[in-house]
């Protein structure tokens, strides 16, 4: 965005309200109420709407940065600007993900309208006169050039309106080097021949404003594998080194279908002082010799380095994110924890001689992995907040349906490396059994971890993550288009085949031009890890399609939680978790549901579910009540039925019995998600008169029993070595609990003392 030096501002507001911005930063008011914004808010300009922000931010106690923009469809004009808190996102430390922000849009009258605003921020605002509004000042750029003078292989051209265009010739400052400071500073919508040239014009804008420049991400396209996107940031970019401080500043070009690179996304703004010693010849010189695009691979992984005088490519080493000073606290507590349950597991990632990643879970989240280990959540809360901690677990849901825990870890980088070694850590402490499926966020180290350790085990998409890049991605189209919304979240949810949501999925992309999109490009073929139609036919425990579960730990861990409570905290949380489900366990053994029918199956399945799980059974049997059946074909054992609501055709679906060994399968997938049979398949059941439900469709996981070593039969599938695990689990589990009640008086010890002996007896008289 061109940004100008005003002198003088004026802001038009309805009913008018004047404010005058004075160039020494002081303001004048007309009453402090004027710089409050509000929707309906004019401005003539972008920029006049930047610097009122500006104002107000100083007045309240905050920054601001340069956010979003979007451009028209029809002729690629900025048709809105977003500014936002300088603490929005999560891209450096110092950043809270605040969500303060507002947004102007461009009007036809070619005004500029306050269109949405968010005024709450989420974290200390600092005293009002503390911060000094910034000037914002219109770059340098050189005068036009007659045409006879612009090569049409070089040059850097804006598409921007709000600016005049200009060229600079980007190859003289490779042929003689930078004899002065360079005109123009980096922008959004500045245009490049190729990469190379990209790359030398931020060397040089570097080298002038006094910080170097490191090669970035580099992002491919799914077709070709041709490189579609770069990143080039300042050296200070990250933590890996001393000497790096989590510098922000970086600019990004991406690939045109002319073949020319253009800056789409920006970050001008840096955490650390300058070096005015910066030699931008030197520098330059260096950087041509330094970047080849066709022979540089993987960049996402090197660093350009200076070694002798000159810059190398060097592997990028990994972060740690976990203070020196957790892993004292955290072995300690293992230590004592291992004393007190043998069946305590830890361990601790090593990389160099350093120690990584941390993993561990207690006999208690160990057996639980044998019943309820199936559907697996890795909740990684920490990544989407500015946590004292990379704080990580592993959480599932029990046969009342509570989250259980099956471990924890601190992760010490967003690197593959790390998120292997914990999922293997896990894997190894729950002797080995792979989830069927688990839901995790979707980055590439997780993606890579997950199909690398966990081979076969269906990976679900974490939805925060699905909703925060769709709002991103698509927030103008869903703003202005109220229908788009509509027909997008149809074609998601209302899917019932993969033909219909192909040919939804198209109708869209054409609709509204979205071919060119390349997030929506990538979640069609990652589609399979998010869209309901092809989640519902695997095993999830039920957890929702749109939603993950909240929080094991609820508020007990939090972004402010600090070490010296850590412990303590964790163990009151994993306490309170684990009564809530002994007061369920007594329930369910001590309580009975109410029935509502005569059917047997409805007495079958109240004496073996838990109460809570019951309750889900109990529902769809009632709703099987006002269906309706029609038999539509018949092929040999396997008969087809159509089930829908009475008085509604809308909603049908298709159910396959086959009446020589009573399985049955219904369209809607209920059982293959949930475990849990459906109003569909139920009815069928009704038609054909059976009155009790074969074992293999009430899940042991489910029921009373799930968690007190009562296994399933053998005939149900598996045998005993397939229930070795369990039996362990099952009968450390029931031993820890007869020690306590042993140890509990010296009367209670020699009781137990005797019944363990005489039981010892019986076992080793047994064939």
């Amino acid at each position: 965005m061109d940004r100008e030096e005003l002198g003088n501002a004026t802001v038009r507001a309805k009913p008018t309200a004047l404010m005058v911005v004075k160039t020494n930063g002081h303001r004048e008011d007309e009453g402090e109420s004027k710089l409050e914004p509000h929707v309906g808010l004019e401005f003539d300009s972008a920029e006049a709407a930047q610097e009122f922000y500006n104002l107000y931010a100083t007045h309240v106690g905050f920054r601001i940065r340069i956010g979003q923009l979007y451009r028209s469809r029809v002729d690629g004009s900025v048709i809105s600007r977003r500014f936002v808190c300088s603490k929005e996102g999560f891209q450096t430390n110092s950043r809270t993900g605040c969500p303060a922000f507002i947004r102007v849009q461009k009007a036809d009258s070619g005004k500029w309208v306050l269109a949405n605003i968010k005024k709450e921020h989420n974290h200390e605002l600092e005293l009002p006169g503390e911060i000094c509004p910034p000037r914002i000042q219109r770059k340098t750029l050189p005068s036009p050039r007659t045409t006879a003078l612009i090569s049409t292989r070089t040059g850097i051209r804006s598409h921007e309106e709000e600016g005049p265009s200009g060229v600079i010739d980007a190859k003289r400052f490779k042929r003689n080097g930078v004899s002065g400071e360079p005109k123009g500073e980096p922008y959004k919508g500045l245009e490049f021949t190729t990469a190379d040239e990209a790359y030398q014009f931020y060397c040089t804008y570097a080298a002038s404003t006094g910080f170097r420049v490191r090669i970035g991400q580099l992002f491919r396209s799914k077709n070709d594998g041709s490189i579609t996107s770069r990143r080039f940031v300042c050296s200070k970019e990250g933590h890996q080194h001393p000497s790096r401080v989590g510098c922000g500043a970086y600019m990004r070009i991406q690939r045109q279908e002319t073949g020319r690179w253009v800056v789409d996304r920006l970050q001008i703004e840096h955490n650390h002082e300058f070096d005015p010693s910066t030699d931008a010849s030197h520098r330059t010189t260096t950087a041509t010799k330094g970047y080849r695009e066709e022979v540089i691979n993987d960049l996402e992984n090197l660093d350009l380095v200076e070694t002798n005088g000159g810059l190398s490519l060097v592997r990028r080493g990994r972060e740690n994110n976990i203070g020196s000073h957790w892993y004292n606290v955290f072995l300690e507590y293992f230590q004592s924890r291992q004393s007190e349950d043998t069946g305590f597991f830890y361990a601790v990632e090593m990389h160099n001689g350093k120690a990584m990643s941390i993993f561990w879970a207690d006999s208690r989240s160990r057996f639980s992995c044998t019943q309820f280990g199936d559907a697996i959540v890795f909740d990684t809360g920490y990544r989407r907040g500015s946590y004292s901690v990379p704080f990580a677990s592993f959480v599932a849901v029990n046969h009342h349906r509570q989250p259980v825990l099956l471990g924890c870890a601190l992760i010490a980088d967003d690197s593959e490396e790390s998120f292997t070694w914990v999922f293997q850590a896990w894997l190894r402490a729950m002797s080995g059994q792979c989830p069927v499926s688990i839901i995790a966020d979707q980055d590439k180290a997780i993606r890579y971890s997950i199909a690398n350790v966990f081979p076969g085990t269906h990976h679900r998409f974490s939805s925060w993550q699905i909703v925060a890049k769709e709002q991103e991605i698509l927030g103008a189209l869903l703003s202005m288009h109220s229908e788009f919304k509509y027909e997008f979240e149809a074609c998601i949810s209302q899917s019932q085949t993969a033909s219909e949501f192909d040919s939804a999925w198209n109708v869209l992309i054409n609709k509204y031009n979205l071919k060119e999109n390349a997030w929506l490009k990538e979640m069609y073929s990652m589609r399979k890890s998010w869209v309901p139609l092809y989640i519902k036919s695997t095993f999830f425990a039920g957890i929702p399609v749109d939603g993950s579960m909240k929080s094991y730990f609820g508020t007990l861990l939090t972004v402010q939680t600090p070490l010296d409570e850590f412990v303590m905290r964790y163990e009151k949380a994993v306490e309170q978790r684990r009564e809530e489900e002994r007061k369920e366990d007594f329930n369910s053994f001590n309580l009975q549901a109410v029935l509502h029918t005569k059917d047997p199956i409805e007495e079958q399945c109240r004496r073996l579910y838990t109460l809570i799980m019951f309750k889900v059974f109990q529902k769809e049997l009632l709703e099987c009540y006002s269906y309706a059946g029609i038999k539509i074909n018949v092929e040999g054992a396997i008969s087809r039925y159509l089930v829908q609501k009475c008085g509604n055709g809308d909603e049908r679906n298709t159910v396959a019995f086959n009446a020589s060994n009573l399985n049955i399968s219904c369209s809607c997938k209920l059982f293959e998600f949930e475990g849990v049979l459906c109003r569909h398949a139920l009815k069928v059941f009704q038609i054909m008169n059976i009155r009790e439900l074969p074992s293999r469709y009430v899940l042991h996981r489910w029921t009373k029993n799930a968690k007190y070593g009562i296994l399933r039969d053998i005939d149900s599938g598996g045998g005993l070595q397939d229930f070795k695990a369990l039996m362990l689990w099952s009968l450390r589990e029931e031993a820890r609990n007869y020690i306590e009640a042993g140890t509990a008086s010296l009367e209670r010890y020699k009781l137990a003392f005797e019944i363990m002996q005489e039981g010892r007896r019986n076992l080793c008289w047994q064939n």
